[in-house]
């Protein structure tokens, strides 16, 4: 009896540890976008260039800058913009002001929804830094993973 505990345990852990390493665009991060980013940073989305022209008005009118492709939402991810995407998700709790990223809200209908979805943004990006391009080591860069 112990054995087959033992087993279960064993086989949970495994399974938990591989959930964190399959985390990817295609089967996780891309379902999370559609449902809950696309209306702002969707196909009608402007280019990033042009959304900075005038970001104010645009954010007034709900249109962020594109991210509804792998290479869009990899610009605010690992590079040029890197760290975008961490800094406006992120839950704050590891923050000295303690205050959640602007998008945050919009990862959930609630608490739990917007922590789980925050975990499997983590678990895609691999080195969630709020770091800016400037600011990141090359060990910081290498650790940022965000599999297609």
């Amino acid at each position: 009896m112990k054995t087959t505990y033992v087993l279960v345990g064993l086989m949970f852990i495994a399974a938990t540890a591989a959930y964190a390493e399959d985390v990817r665009y295609t089967t996780h991060i891309k379902q999370i976008f559609d449902q809950k980013c696309a209306g702002c940073h969707g196909g009608d989305a402007l280019e990033y260039g042009d959304f900075k022209k005038d970001e104010k008005k645009y954010t007034q009118m709900f249109k962020g800058p594109k991210m509804d492709s792998y290479a869009h939402l990899v610009h605010f991810t690992g590079w040029p913009d890197t760290g975008a995407i961490m800094r406006r998700l992120d839950d704050g709790k590891n923050t000295k002001e303690n205050k959640p990223g602007n998008m945050y809200q919009n990862l959930g209908a609630n608490e739990q929804e917007r922590q789980k979805n925050l975990k499997l943004f983590k678990d895609w990006v691999g080195n969630w830094t709020l770091k800016r391009f400037p600011e990141l080591s090359k060990d910081d860069l290498a650790g940022i993973k965000v599999p297609y």
